[in-house]
């Protein structure tokens, strides 16, 4: 396996200066996994990153995975299995799609990942235990990869992020989607940091998935809801729902990057960022130590500047 391909230096401890926090005390800190890489960046370097060594060590033929028309997961898989030599195979909703209906089913067919367009109902499918074992029946000996890299490995990988913080931090927030994240980063955290969650779509019960997740993988309730306890959910910051948002986010995209130079998407971090700012203004943040850990999906950022005619990072 390329060592390269885990190399996680470039994800810098970025600390921000922000006046109406510092004369409160409040020392806020960016785990910009950002930077990790280009295409296989964030969240998505982390989750895949044991999947593709389980592939390696079970002798697997290939894998496969499911992924939406703009999917950032669908394109850090092409990405990250083209560079370690592994076959992948990218199931996507929208059997009316092709490979060449926007730059990011494109660059994973240029990357070498077959896709296969699926109707929106068999896509609903694909978390159906029958469905999958149905599919790993027709393709021998393909390891098979949750959408957005959702399964005990993931965890496992997003967990590690720990490992490269040497702070105390009292408050942790980040962006969810499908949870693997969340859930990763509240099994390695301190007892005395809280893990505040923002949910990208509307009308998600980010405690119910992630006691979910957990039970699957801890098999205990108790211990799962005894976890969650270190939890806080705010749903209030979907800015209309997944894949939504305003020109009040775009503004507020160009504004934290002219700033301090730091990207955020529109689908995730930026709503995440901005939810997080919002709340930091409650006096119960007076004096702690916040880290905002970035999951990437910067690449959006280019289609989305062309559909708006505009430009989210420029000083």
């Amino acid at each position: 396996m390329n060592e390269q391909l885990f190399d996680t230096t470039r994800s810098i401890l970025q600390q921000l200066e922000l006046p109406h926090l510092t004369e409160r005390g409040i020392k806020l800190f960016v785990k910009r996994d950002d930077l990790i890489h280009t295409e296989v960046s964030g969240n998505k370097w982390r989750k895949l990153k044991y999947n593709l060594l389980q592939v390696e060590q079970g002798n697997y033929a290939g894998l496969f995975t499911f992924g939406g028309a703009y999917s950032n997961h669908l394109l850090a898989t092409a990405s990250a299995a083209n560079k370690a030599g592994v076959p992948v195979i990218g199931f996507v909703r929208g059997e009316e799609l092709n490979e060449n209906s926007n730059a990011t089913l494109k660059r994973c067919s240029d990357l070498g990942m077959k896709l296969i367009f699926l109707s929106r109902e068999e896509y609903g499918m694909r978390n159906d235990k029958q469905y999958i074992d149905e599919l790993k029946s027709e393709y021998t000996n393909y390891y098979f990869v949750p959408e957005g890299g959702g399964n005990y490995l993931g965890m496992v990988g997003c967990q590690e992020i720990w490992k490269e913080i040497d702070l105390h931090m009292d408050d942790v927030f980040v962006a969810q989607g499908t949870t693997t994240t969340s859930c990763g980063l509240l099994l390695g955290k301190s007892k005395n940091t809280t893990l505040h969650v923002i949910p990208a779509l509307k009308g998600f019960d980010g405690y119910a998935e992630m006691f979910i997740k957990l039970k699957w993988f801890l098999f205990q309730d108790e211990l799962a809801s005894e976890l969650l306890e270190g939890v806080r959910i705010h749903s209030e910051y979907h800015f209309g729902g997944y894949g939504k948002y305003t020109d009040e986010l775009l503004a507020f995209i160009q504004e934290i990057y002219k700033e301090h130079q730091l990207p955020l998407d529109p689908i995730y971090t930026a709503k995440a960022f901005y939810g997080m700012l919002q709340e930091l203004e409650d006096v119960s943040f007076d004096n702690n130590t916040i880290l905002f850990v970035h999951t990437g999906g910067i690449q959006v950022c280019e289609e989305i500047e062309k559909k708006n005619n505009i430009k989210l990072f420029t000083n």
